[in-house]
């Protein structure tokens, strides 16, 4: 990852090209916040800036403030180093846009720190944008309603939530899980995008012809998100999105599809977002079926319980009635 290096001071800037070079980052400097900019505006692979507060012409609060103002595309993780301390710099840097602080001197082990602090930031960004990419790709095709997406990601977090407090897979859920299943299960039909229109835009029951086209849904899905999983094979997120992608039509019973999974050789995310998306099917209007209301949808629910849904999910559902009801009211169309 390259760094800019914003520093009037020879020692300063030096002791930082040691340790970032050190560590594995490309290093750039430009000792005044003017050319600062100007370089931002020129390098879009520069996504952390280190600059000094006291500077000439442009000190680092103003040039925070104005990579703050700047239409870049991207976001910059910005470190202000400073001999100052005190709450109230700390407070004039953070509603400037400053990310972080270091104190002069500063030791490489904080710099190392720091430095991941911004990474795992621009890697957040990163995933966002990929997921809201793919979603509007699916999007294109695919006639659900974005509160439809809306809905199913919210029941899907509290039921996720909700068996992290206890139960047979609390020590598999933790924030990380929750938070990719969350942000992944709009893409849960991306697989879509390859079924013809004369199947998916069928205005009413298809045929066991057209079903089997339809199937296939979740092995196209699941194909194109290990594609971008070869690329970058440590994002978690896409491998939720995948195991989503391809398994949210298994049954508890194995009498799903695609590969008839059965228990828990279903990932569990796909077990979660399956009674999450079979909820929201029932209680939404379609047109082949009127909307079923809660009480008829928690019913059929019930009766799928370890043959289509892992009890454990289903059992965390009806403790989640009232959630889910407000998440209903919350969006609209359902």
């Amino acid at each position: 990852m390259k760094v800019l290096v914003v520093d009037d001071e020879i020692l300063s800037v030096e002791l930082l090209r040691e340790a970032l070079t050190i560590t594995g980052y490309q290093v750039d400097v430009r000792e005044n916040g003017s050319d600062a900019l100007a370089y931002l505006r020129d390098h879009g692979d520069c996504r952390i800036v280190i600059t000094d507060w006291e500077m000439p012409d442009m000190d680092g609060i103003e040039l925070t403030r104005r990579i703050r103002q700047e239409t870049l595309g991207h976001y910059v993780y910005i470190i202000i180093v400073t001999s100052r301390g005190g709450t109230a710099n700390v407070v004039e840097g953070l509603e400037a846009g400053a990310d972080d602080f270091m104190s002069k001197p500063f030791h490489p082990s904080e710099l190392e720190v720091r430095l991941r602090s911004g990474q795992r930031l621009m890697s957040l960004e990163a995933s966002n944008m990929t997921i809201f990419a793919l979603a509007k790709l699916a999007e294109s095709r695919d006639p659900e309603t974005g509160a439809h997406l809306e809905r199913v990601r919210g029941y899907s977090r509290a039921l996720a939530a909700h068996m992290a407090t206890g139960g047979p897979y609390s020590d598999l859920i933790d924030a990380t899980f929750i938070e990719n299943i969350y942000l992944t299960t709009p893409l849960h039909d991306i697989g879509k995008v390859a079924i013809p229109d004369y199947v998916l835009l069928k205005p009413g029951r298809l045929t066991d012809a057209e079903f089997e086209i339809m199937k296939m849904h979740t092995t196209e899905g699941a194909a194109t998100l290990n594609s971008v999983l070869e690329v970058a094979p440590h994002a978690s997120f896409l491998r939720v999105a995948r195991d989503i992608a391809l398994c949210h039509h298994e049954r508890f019973d194995g009498s799903g599809y695609p590969r008839g999974l059965k228990g828990t050789d279903i990932p569990l995310s796909a077990r979660i977002f399956c009674l999450a998306d079979v909820y929201d099917a029932l209680i939404s209007k379609r047109v082949y079926k009127a909307a079923f209301s809660h009480d008829v949808a928690k019913n059929l629910i019930l009766e799928g319980e370890g043959t289509q849904f892992d009890p454990h999910v289903t059992g965390a559902f009806v403790q989640l009635e009232e959630t889910f009801r407000a998440i209903v009211t919350s969006q609209v169309d359902p």
